[in-house]
Parts: C-alpha cells; sequence; structure tokens
C-alpha cells in the first residue's frame, strides 16, 4: 500500500474517532426518558405560582417521582445509589370555580444518578423532555441544570426531598 493511502486512511480514522468523541461528550450529561415514572412512588407535590422567581419557565403543577433506589436514599437522608432517578412532571395549573386542577403537561424534569457516566455534573445526568414527547431540551446539562443544583451539593445535589 502506498503511504498516500495509508496517510489517508489514518486521517479518515483519526476524524470519525474525534467525532464520535465529540458527540460522546456533548450528549454525556443526558439522562434517558423514564418509562413508566407514573407507578413509580409519588415523593410529593407543589405548585409554583406567579409570584415565584422561576415561574416563567416552572409555574405550575409539579408532581415528583422516585424509583426504588431514589426513593430508599430520600428516605434514609442519603446519598443517591447509582441507578437511582428522580421525575418532576410539570403540569398547567388551571383555576377554575374556586379549585385548582391540573392542565396539560409542560414537560417532564429527569435526574439519573450513574456516577461514571455523569462525573462532570455531580453523578447525575438531566434532561427535559418536551410536552408529551421524547424530544430532548437541554443542549447543555452542566450550564442548564447543574449549575442551579450546585448549592445543593450537601443534598446529594438533590432539591426534592421525601414527604414522611
Amino acid at each position: 500500500m502506498s503511504k498516500k493511502i495509508v496517510f489517508i486512511a489514518m486521517s479518515c480514522l483519526a476524524a470519525l474517532a474525534l467525532g464520535v468523541m465529540a458527540w460522546a461528550d456533548g450528549n454525556a450529561g443526558q439522562a434517558d426518558y423514564p418509562e413508566g415514572y407514573r407507578q413509580w412512588a409519588h415523593v410529593k407535590s407543589m405548585v409554583l405560582q406567579a409570584a415565584h422567581p422561576f415561574f416563567d419557565t416552572y409555574g405550575g403543577i409539579h408532581h415528583i417521582y422516585a424509583n426504588a433506589k431514589a426513593l430508599a436514599a430520600m428516605k434514609a437522608g442519603k446519598p443517591h445509589a447509582d441507578g437511582a432517578v428522580i421525575v418532576v412532571d410539570l403540569l398547567e395549573a388551571d383555576a377554575e370555580n374556586n379549585a385548582i386542577a391540573e392542565g396539560r403537561r409542560k414537560l417532564i424534569d429527569v435526574m439519573q444518578k450513574d456516577s461514571p457516566k455523569f462525573a462532570a455534573t455531580g453523578g447525575w445526568g438531566f434532561e427535559r423532555f418536551k410536552v408529551d414527547t421524547k424530544e430532548r431540551v437541554v443542549t447543555d446539562a452542566k450550564s442548564a441544570c447543574f449549575a442551579c443544583h450546585t448549592h445543593r451539593k450537601e443534598q446529594d445535589y438533590v432539591f426534592s426531598t421525601y414527604r414522611q
């Protein structure tokens, strides 16, 4: 084989490897879609109203779900083990006839614990899924999600606690 062909082949392999590494790094903070999360433990609910500083993005009814590993950590007040998943199911809050009822889904936020995979974000992968789809919204989990969670380091970067 000529040196030119070997050089071209090696260049193509190097470009392919760099492309794969760039793709993997760009997707390193993505959590998986939480199939069946509504069958998990319902940890608590809350409503963010218009005066809340995050109302524009997070206003509405929040239902918090935890899989078995996340629930065990929450109940024990301990850090979460790899495999723990927490879901925020955010719905519009519709006020009618002096009652607040669930409206349409706005988004699903997911935190998935996998310490080696998500080492750059405290061991947690973050994702947001749009409305009632599996369409990913988060493009940079480190700045879009983890930055807000850093002040919760003592609580393993988690906002939600178990309601007894």
